[in-house]
């Protein structure tokens, strides 16, 4: 099987503009490919699990990656996906994130001795000159074409502002300058991407001859890509600060038995004939399905050692042993207790299990808290200082997420 086939039989690709051409190119390790990472947050999430695992799974067949760091993009906001307009974030904001994402992407990503190249498009997006980039690039755009763009539609109801309509034009001329000076011939994304990506190789089509050898890949449906690396409307993120290894393998152990196999063949480097076998499993199998998947994901991002912790102490929690010490945990100070004791609101938020005071009484309400297996049925309940004293005391929220909150 070629890695093409390889990658088609695993779900990944969705689009490509030339398919003969991209075969040769991926198969025969010719292909200098890049990849952008808009830095919005300190972390990359599982949502980008898709795109760093492709990333290497192409570095291993000789191809090189490109990962771009959009430290210009950034600055403007894709619309993609969005029914309201990003948060604009400084340069300091910007640069930060960048590094933070450098030190997760070399988990995947092998950097050394050029085999890949990690490069940021504020190097050459923030020197351009706007009347010059317009008579270099603005001619070869069809206002009426991008306005039927997909990454479009979602905003014009509600307004889509003039600084977010130049984002495919950024885009499309990373694409171009990168083809020119580091020998990039494919791009890949999500496909809600597609219409944005579209945009860059019709660039240096126009401008650099239609014989130029661009590709472009996508990869990922719209509504798989939005349903993979969110829980409760909380990004589920590679930084262990942000979300334990516990957390993460915990997230992937409760995915959906209709999701569980399209995790696997999609993120993980099992060998297809082994996910074929395990596509038979039905009812309780699914179960082991679950845990296979959370291992090889939290291991590749977490290291084996924490991934057996975490699969250890998840199975010691539901088998009825009670076992917290992997458990996520938040350690309260005198400080939390007003008069002895703190309430339920203040100890959701406190241990990250509700953004808010009205998130907290809302899952309250629900019937969604548990404290030391005592349902939380009043959100004006007060816990006693003492309670939190040696071990501490495990809140379960829903059916599958659990916390241990303890005394400092």
């Amino acid at each position: 099987m070629t890695l093409y086939d390889e990658l088609t039989a695993r779900g990944l690709i969705a689009q490509v503009t030339s398919e003969e051409e991209v075969r040769d190119l991926i198969n025969n390790g010719k292909a200098t490919f890049y990849i952008g990472f808009d830095c919005t947050a300190d972390s990359l999430t599982a949502g980008h699990f898709v795109a760093l695992t492709l990333m290497k799974r192409l570095q291993a067949a000789g191809n090189k990656p490109i990962a771009l760091i959009g430290g210009g993009t950034t600055m403007i906001g894709d619309p993609s996906g969005r029914t309201d307009m990003r948060k604009m974030l400084t340069r300091e904001d910007i640069n930060h994130n960048a590094e933070c994402f450098k030190r997760q992407m070399e988990k995947f990503i092998d950097f050394s001795d050029g085999k890949a190249m990690m490069v940021n498009n504020a190097d050459w997006l923030l020197n351009l000159n706007y009347v010059e980039l317009l008579r270099e690039v603005g001619a070869c755009f069809s206002v009426n074409n991008m306005l039927r763009a997909d990454c479009y539609k979602q905003r014009m109801e509600r307004g889509l502002s003039f600084l977010e309509f130049n984002y495919m034009i950024m885009q499309s001329y990373d694409f171009y300058h990168m083809f020119q000076t580091l020998g990039c011939n494919m791009q890949c994304g999500g496909n809600d991407q597609w219409s944005n990506m579209l945009g860059g190789t019709e660039l240096i089509r126009r401008k650099l001859g239609k014989d130029s050898h661009c590709m472009t890949i996508t990869l990922l449906t719209d509504s798989q890509g939005n349903k993979m690396g969110k829980t409760a409307g909380n990004a589920v993120w590679l930084d262990p600060n942000k979300t334990s290894p516990y957390d993460f393998y915990q997230y992937w152990r409760n995915v959906g038995d209709a999701d569980v196999m399209k995790c696997i063949r999609l993120l993980t480097f099992l060998p297809l004939e082994q996910i074929d076998e395990m596509d038979q499993w039905k009812d309780a199998q699914l179960n082991q399905a679950k845990e296979i998947l959370a291992w090889e994901l939290t291991s590749m991002v977490h290291g084996k050692e924490e991934a057996d912790k975490a699969q250890a102490a998840a199975r010691a929690l539901f088998s009825g042993g009670g076992d917290a010490g992997e458990m996520p945990s938040t350690e309260l100070t005198d400080a939390d207790f007003a008069d002895g004791s703190i309430g339920a609101l203040t100890l959701l938020v406190k241990c990250g299990l509700a953004a808010s005071n009205g998130e907290a009484r809302r899952l309250i309400q629900q019937g969604g808290i548990a404290v030391a297996d005592e349902k939380v049925s009043d959100p004006a309940a007060q816990f006693p200082r003492e309670r939190f004293a040696g071990e501490g005391v495990i809140i379960k929220k829903g059916k599958k997420v659990f916390h241990r909150a303890v005394l400092g």
